[in-house]
C-alpha cells in the first residue's frame, strides 16, 4: 500500500488568485511533495495542488508593495504562486519548511524534522504521524470529553494526564518522563493543540516543559471540532453568545468604514469564545457598534493604502479577511501593537468557537 504524504505544516494564508489580482484566505497544507490549498479547513477536496518538484521559493517577495510578508513559489513550468503570512516569523517558518521539502525531493530524501528529534532526543523509529492516527482511533484512542474549568466548558478535549496514561498503556513509552518528551514533540509538530490558559502558558515557554502531565491542563486534536463555551451557575443570568468567554485583548484602533472609506477611532474587544472582535464607540456605551466573526479568518499586515494619507500609517496597518471574504482594515498606534493584535486575533481565530 502506498504511503500517504506527511503533512509538514498547515494553516490559513492569504493566496493571490491565478487569473485576477484578488487575495483570498485559504487553508494551506504543505505535504512532502506539494502544497494543497482549500477554501475552508473543513473541506474534503482541495481547490488546487502545487507540485514542489523542480520548484523554487523566493522570500522576501516585493512584487506587491502594499502587502507584507509575501513569499513566491515558482513551479517547474515557470508559473508563480503568491502567499501572504500574518507576520514575519510565520512567513519564515513556511519558507523554511517549503525550502527543506523541495531540497528533500530534489535529493531523493525523506522529509524529517531532525531539529525536533535532536532537541527532544526521540528514537528515529517513532512515527509521529502514525502515532497521531492511533491516538485518534474511535475505539482504542484517547477519549474526547467535555471538561469544565474556570466557568468554561471545553468540548472535544482531554487532559495532559490522559495523554501520558494512553502512551503508557499503548507501550509507546517506558515511563512518564519519556512520555513528556514524546507529547512535547506531538505538540511542537501540531498533532496536539493546547486548550485553556494552563496548557497555553506551558506551550509558550512559561513552564519547565511545553507539555504538562496534569489533570487541569487541557489539549485537543487540531481537526476534532474542539470549541470552548462559557456558562453561568446563576440560572437568572442569560449570556448572549457573542459575549461569552474571556477578553484576550482590548484597546483603541482606527477602523476604515466599508461605504465611505473614512477612518474612525473605535474601541475593540477581542474575546476567545466564541471568536469575535467587537468594536464600540470610545466615548462610551455598552452596546457594540458591530462585530467581526474571526473563526476561519486570516489576518495580515499591510504596508499602506490610498485612504490613509491623513494619518502616518507606516508599518501599523493590518487587514482581517473573514471566512466569507469580508475585508476589514485597521490601524494600530505602533508596529509593536500591530504585531500584538495580529498574533492575538490569529490565536483566537484558530481556537475559538
Amino acid at each position: 500500500m502506498e504511503r500517504e504524504p506527511m503533512r509538514i505544516r498547515e494553516g490559513y494564508l492569504v493566496k493571490k488568485g491565478s487569473m485576477f489580482n484578488t487575495w483570498k484566505p485559504m487553508w494551506v497544507v504543505l505535504l512532502e511533495d506539494g502544497i494543497e490549498f482549500y477554501k475552508r479547513k473543513a473541506d474534503n477536496s482541495p481547490k488546487g495542488m502545487i507540485p514542489l518538484k523542480g520548484s523554487s521559493i523566493h522570500s522576501p517577495c516585493q512584487d506587491f508593495g502594499k502587502r507584507m510578508f509575501v513569499f513566491k513559489l515558482t513551479v517547474a513550468k515557470q508559473q508563480d504562486h503568491f502567499f501572504q503570512a500574518a507576520y514575519l516569523e510565520e512567513r519564515d517558518a513556511w519558507v523554511r519548511d517549503i525550502k527543506k521539502a523541495i531540497h528533500c525531493i530534489d535529493g531523493g530524501q525523506k522529509f524529517a524534522r531532525k531539529s525536533t528529534r535532536k532537541s527532544i532526543r526521540l528514537p528515529e523509529t517513532i512515527n509521529l504521524s502514525a502515532l497521531y492516527l492511533s491516538m485518534k482511533d474511535p475505539e482504542k484512542g484517547i477519549k474526547e470529553l467535555k471538561l469544565e474549568k474556570d466557568k468554561r466548558v471545553f468540548n472535544h478535549c482531554f487532559t495532559g494526564t490522559c495523554v501520558i496514561d494512553w502512551l503508557m498503556s499503548s507501550s509507546s513509552i517506558r515511563n512518564r518522563k519519556e512520555g513528556l518528551l514524546l507529547a512535547s514533540s506531538l505538540l511542537s509538530e501540531g498533532y496536539l493543540q493546547p486548550a485553556g490558559d494552563t496548557s497555553k502558558a506551558a506551550a509558550e515557554g512559561l513552564s519547565d516543559t511545553p507539555f504538562l502531565d496534569l489533570s487541569d491542563a487541557y489539549y485537543y486534536f487540531p481537526d476534532s471540532g474542539f470549541f470552548c463555551e462559557g456558562y453561568s451557575s446563576d440560572d437568572d443570568v442569560v449570556l448572549k453568545e457573542e459575549f461569552r468567554g474571556t477578553i484576550v485583548k482590548q484597546g483603541c484602533l482606527l477602523k476604515q468604514g466599508h461605504r465611505r472609506k473614512n477612518w474612525k477611532v473605535r474601541k475593540f474587544v477581542l474575546r476567545d469564545d466564541p471568536a469575535y472582535l467587537h468594536y464600540y464607540d470610545p466615548a462610551g456605551g455598552e452596546d457594540p457598534l458591530g462585530a467581526i466573526r474571526l473563526r476561519g479568518c486570516v489576518v495580515t499586515a499591510v504596508e499602506d493604502m490610498p485612504d490613509t494619507k491623513k494619518y502616518d500609517a507606516d508599518n501599523i496597518l493590518f487587514e482581517i479577511i473573514t471566512a466569507n471574504e469580508i475585508h476589514y482594515y485597521l490601524q494600530a498606534a505602533s508596529s509593536t501593537e500591530r504585531t500584538e493584535w495580529i498574533k492575538a486575533i490569529q490565536s483566537v481565530s484558530r481556537t475559538g468557537k
